[in-house]
């Protein structure tokens, strides 16, 4: 039966901790393979000395929208402090760490680099290496699989909290395995150790673990959706609604100027491996569109193991500017850059997209992809 970090932690390795004040950086995704939080378990541990809490991109309970500052705060379960990774700092300050000895680290991650919960790793690595703290990292499964690797590095130009640091698009790594990726090549040098699980393999997507799916964030709802991701998230950047307010986000995806029916057709003529575009209306119940009638796609996963989520995206939103020339745009630059450039790591795609020719980015996600592939691989943890 596979084991997650949490479990192995509680099972053993809690005695790491012994006798030190302990932080975790957590939310709704740190539950137990019994679905029982981390937080609740590690507070109500007799070996365990809990003291603080660190809240990532939607909050502690998971009840904030993307991109909503928090506030630091009391939790009302335990008592505990909670600290804001995501308002006035992204960066724990040594105030916050003060009464700490040792961070566990406890998200359940997407497998793309747009998610920011890795770049709040990152950067608690960084803090515990500037306060002399340690990190330890309860490994969780990629969802997507460890296998896959697809797209271009983010170039420094471009670097973001939705790009931090030079991954591609889908990185095939646990968190765990980011950790040491992140130590080693990146600089962040503090003191950390990994929890590994028991019984992951790389080849293995989500539901072959028989876990139960915890909403990663409250527009992660489904196991497709995270394997759509890499691609669809693309969308952000553009006029086209991503299914935001919706019961299918990043799945399905339109606008009030696009024709279902005609996409659909469009999308299926590529014949991109490993999925089938269906016509679809939605009404979008908060940001682009909100209260509007969209027409658009829906995406249905037929082969995941064949399905290229980078390649597919990036030629779906080519033949959406290529029908709608007067219709589709990029959304406004905002702090010198595009949103869309900040997704994509650079602004290669979207220069690619409005000259009409993929070929010479296609060529460059491929060596990138190759590149990422052999920088990864001393860094793996399981076979």
């Amino acid at each position: 039966m596979m084991k997650l970090g949490i479990d192995c932690f509680l099972q053993s390795e809690y005695k790491f901790v012994k006798g030190k004040r302990v932080g975790l950086l957590s939310n709704l995704t740190g539950v137990n393979r019994d679905l029982h939080p981390s937080i609740d378990l590690l507070h109500q541990h007799p070996e365990v000395n809990l003291v603080s809490l660190f809240a990532p991109e939607h909050g502690i309970r998971g009840d904030a929208k993307e991109g909503e500052h928090i506030d630091s705060s009391i939790d009302p379960h335990t008592g505990l402090p909670v600290y804001s990774l995501y308002g006035k700092t992204r960066k724990p300050t040594p105030n916050m760490l003060e009464e700490v000895d040792v961070i566990l680290f406890d998200l359940q991650d997407i497998g793309s680099r747009y998610y920011t919960y890795i770049y709040t790793m990152a950067y608690m690595m960084e803090a515990c290496q500037e306060n002399k703290k340690a990190l330890i990292v309860l490994d969780r499964p990629n969802p997507i699989g460890g296998l896959s690797v697809e797209g271009t590095i983010v170039e420094e130009a471009f670097r973001s909290f939705v790009g931090l640091l030079p991954l591609t698009n889908r990185h095939g790594m646990t968190v765990g395995e980011l950790a040491c990726f992140f130590k080693e090549e990146f600089g962040y040098k503090c003191e950390l150790h990994v929890v590994k699980m028991e019984g992951w393999t790389r080849n293995m997507f989500y539901d072959d673990t028989n876990l139960s799916w915890v909403l990663p964030s409250p527009n992660a709802p489904t196991l497709d959706m995270a394997i759509l991701y890499p691609g669809t998230c693309l969308l952000e950047g553009t006029n086209v609604s991503e299914g935001r307010g919706t019961t299918k986000p990043f799945e399905q995806f339109g606008a009030p100027f696009i024709d279902g029916y005609a996409l659909a057709k469009a999308v299926n003529a590529l014949q991109l491996p490993g999925v089938i575009a269906r016509q679809t209306s939605f009404v979008p119940t908060y940001q682009k569109y909100n209260g509007e009638q969209c027409h658009g796609i829906q995406l249905h996963l037929v082969n995941r193991n064949l399905y290229e989520p980078v390649s597919s995206g990036i030629k779906i939103i080519h033949l959406i500017a290529q029908l709608y020339p007067d219709d589709f745009t990029f959304v406004a630059q905002q702090n010198g850059h595009y949103m869309f450039d900040l997704l994509a790591g650079t602004d290669t795609l979207r220069n690619a997209i409005l000259q009409n020719d993929l070929s010479s980015y296609l060529e460059k996600k491929d060596r990138d992809t190759a590149t990422f592939l052999n920088q990864r691989a001393p860094y793996l943890l399981y076979s």
